[in-house]
């Protein structure tokens, strides 16, 4: 039987409403929880400062946390269309208009079709749309996180967990480390470079706010150098050679959520030429363009435990079986992703089989409560 349009519409509406009430919701959890932990680094920055006054106002530390919010929130979207889906299903069912449909002789394909639709459109936009947005607010975020807090906090608290670049130059060897990675690897944020002889006798400790990669040297901007046996000096310009591209800089200390999806492949093609391994970027990618599908998939997960109707009892043990089938999915999915970024296995079989067999468990466990 053909669906009139005005039933498609309202049945994409219910879960269009509910996919986006969850995301919204997870969305206020998720800076609620991010603001407090801005709140404890600008308080550990006050601390650090032995009684000076707040230096970060609270329209930053605001600023700041939404800012990181849209990459944060992208990595739930899945659980969104999922709890969405679910919730969208068991209104209907509760209101009896699933019986009504099945009734009328539409099949669960028929009436899970709206769904799917708005899932599959979700999923285009937030790779296409959300994505680069995400990925220019995450970028942005880390470059004023490190201009904020980079200063002020703790040297070694700051950067214990950071990663570390050695490199050469005319200079001789050095090791340099930043808050922030951003323009694609040619400006670095919050930087600290320690310099040594050719021997490995340490001779200068560099610590500035800036540095930008030019042909051959960096430009260090507005720091302080501190040579052995002499006083500290501070600087308005600087210049430290080196031999880097902004390629190896981006491999060393980017972040690959910083990263859009209409960068990723240029950006890995550049990686792979220069001889640099490039999985955890491959993978990214492969990320991205199976997400449409992915949460297509939520759907019929969701829908596997959404039918029953409310009078045979048992809806709360199909939903908990629905949510814990999701986060089940969710560590295969990890597990496969890691696999691929150690470069175990081919970072398309890494992310596609996971949702190609979550697909075909959902499928036919929807083909035998639909036809037995």
């Amino acid at each position: 039987m053909l669906i009139p349009n005005a039933l498609k519409r309202y049945i994409a509406a219910k879960f269009l409403v509910m996919i986006l009430g969850t995301f919204l919701l997870c969305a206020l959890l998720i800076f609620m929880i991010d603001f407090i932990e801005m709140l404890r680094q600008t308080g550990k920055a006050v601390t650090n400062a032995s009684g000076r006054a707040a230096s970060v106002p609270m329209s930053r530390v605001v600023y700041l946390t939404l800012l990181r919010l849209p990459a944060y929130t992208e990595i739930l979207l899945m659980f969104a269309v999922l709890v969405g889906s679910i919730g969208a299903l068991l209104t209907l069912s509760r209101k009896s208009e699933l019986a009504v449909m099945r009734a009328a002789g539409m099949s669960v394909w028929q009436f899970t079709w709206p769904g799917l639709a708005v899932a599959f459109a979700l999923g285009v936009l937030a790779v296409t749309v959300y994505n680069p947005l995400a990925a220019a607010a995450r970028s942005e975020a880390e470059r004023l996180f490190a201009e904020t807090y980079g200063r002020e906090a703790d040297f070694l608290s700051r950067q214990s967990g950071g990663n570390w670049l050695r490199q050469d130059g005319a200079d001789g060897p050095s090791v340099l480390t930043a808050g922030a990675v951003t323009d694609k690897g040619l400006t670095l944020t919050a930087v600290t470079v320690f310099l040594f002889t050719r021997s490995g006798t340490f001779v200068e400790r560099i610590d500035a706010e800036r540095a930008t990669l030019n042909e051959g040297y960096w430009e260090l901007s507005n720091g302080w150098s501190a040579r052995v046996g002499e006083r500290p000096r501070q600087f308005a310009k600087q210049h430290l050679s080196t031999h880097l591209t902004p390629e190896r800089v981006l491999d060393a200390l980017g972040s690959v959520i910083s990263l859009s999806f209409w960068e990723l492949p240029g950006l890995i093609e550049v990686i792979e030429k220069a001889g640099l391994p490039a999985a955890s970027y491959r993978v990214q990618h492969e990320l991205l363009l199976a997400r449409p599908l992915l949460l297509v998939t939520m759907v019929l997960l969701a829908a596997t435990v959404s039918l029953r109707s409310f009078r045979a009892g048992g809806i709360q043990t199909m939903v908990v079986t629905g949510m814990v089938g999701g986060f089940g999915f969710f560590l295969m999915a990890e597990i496969s992703r890691q696999l691929g970024v150690a470069g175990l296995v081919s970072p398309r079989l890494a992310v596609w089989v996971p949702v190609f067999v979550l697909g075909l468990v959902s499928v036919s466990i929807l083909l035998q409560q639909e036809d037995g």
